[in-house]
């Protein structure tokens, strides 16, 4: 337990340590889109009850909850009437022992096929269709897990998780930036009660910018009046996540789990439920029905904020808004079927999309004759 403690610790205060930085407020947003139906569908409300192979993401210490056999997630959503992609990819290999785990974890979120209109215009004035050419925007995170089990017994085990981020964005030949990060954090579980704390970016993550224009590319992009980049360093900053989940037991078939978490950011003010400077909260919910382990009903909200109310641009009245979102999976033999239908944005800005993920128990035959 004083490990715990220790490690518990260290992640508040490099924390805290790190908010007197210099930060941009909203860098590798991509990172906080989520991974996996599951956790989509309950609201991103994840840190304290996730046991699979998309701990990688949410929590690394829940990596632990794999044991005997790797395992494999995919998933893939579309944003955007399908323009933006969004994918989702990791396996996971615990040892024989199963107090360690280690996990491989890929994502990727592109915009494909943007036409390149900068040669358009011929010298002459003329308009040539043949000049134009295709590129893509994508960003690129890979994940390194470690997970270890500090404690096990029958009422308590905790857990331990570490990432190493590496982060690759690119567009086109035009520019390209590489980042590094790394990414710690804990659970405990008591009887029916779950806790996870989640400590992102705790080094602060980097990306160094790099832009590649020819000279042409230059003059054109300063006759059109537009700005052109030179190198820079983009910081993310450090951000806590708390959780806490309890399960009910509804039958002797049946049971909810319930969790609320809390996103703690330290970059300054944002509009979220508690906003003050540096130190902004926004909460997280997330419900889980589950029948006989076969068959799940899941919802969530999140993403909290203060806007204007429809259409009284008049009184200026400000009203809560949310992000909602409502799924299901099945569980078949070693194969888990997930779909989540999630906003983007909130309720007042209909961006919705369908989610659907893959986990693949790689049982051998001879675990499915035990079984």
């Amino acid at each position: 337990m004083k490990l715990t403690r220790l490690y518990l610790s260290l992640l508040i205060i490099l924390c805290c340590l790190s908010a007197t930085a210099q930060f941009r407020k909203y860098s590798n947003e991509f990172l906080n889109i989520g991974a996996g139906a599951r956790g989509l569908g309950m609201g991103s409300a994840q840190v304290a009850s996730v046991m699979d192979g998309t701990s990688g993401y949410w929590n690394p210490a829940g990596l632990v909850g794999i044991k005997d056999h790797p395992q494999l997630n995919l998933m893939h959503a579309e944003y955007f009437a399908g323009i933006g992609k969004y994918d989702f990819a990791s396996i996971v290999f615990p040892t024989a022992n199963n107090k360690r785990t280690i996990g491989i974890t890929g994502l990727r979120f592109a915009v494909d096929d943007i036409m390149n209109t900068l040669f358009l215009v011929e010298p002459d004035g003329s308009i040539n269709y043949n000049n134009i050419q295709s590129f893509s925007s994508a960003d690129y995170a890979f994940l390194l897990s470690f997970a270890q089990k500090l404690k096990e017994s029958q009422k308590k085990n905790v857990h331990f998780g570490l990432n190493a981020k590496i982060i690759y964005r690119g567009v086109g030949k035009f520019a390209k930036a590489w980042g590094f990060g790394i990414d710690a954090g804990i659970q405990i579980i008591h009887d029916r009660w779950k806790f996870g704390i989640v400590g992102r970016d705790l080094t602060s993550t980097f990306n160094a910018w790099t832009f590649n224009f020819s000279d042409e590319e230059k003059e054109i992009l300063y006759l059109t009046n537009n700005d052109i980049p030179v190198k820079s360093t983009e910081i993310t900053a450090p951000r806590l996540i708390l959780g806490a989940a309890h399960s009910f037991k509804l039958s002797k078939k049946s049971s909810l789990l319930a969790e609320a978490n809390c996103d703690v950011t330290f970059d300054g003010k944002r509009n979220t439920v508690i906003s003050s400077n540096p130190i902004s909260i926004d909460p997280k919910l997330g419900l889980e029905y589950n029948l006989h382990d076969i068959f799940f009903l899941r919802a969530g909200i999140n993403n909290f904020q203060r806007a204007l109310a429809d259409g009284d641009t008049l009184n200026q009245k400000r009203v809560w808004i949310y992000q909602p979102s409502i799924g299901t999976g099945f569980r078949i033999s070693n194969v888990m079927i997930d779909y989540a239908y999630t906003n983007l944005a909130n309720q007042s800005n209909p961006l919705f999309t369908h989610v659907f993920s893959l986990k693949l128990d790689m049982v051998n035959n001879k675990a499915k004759k035990k079984k």
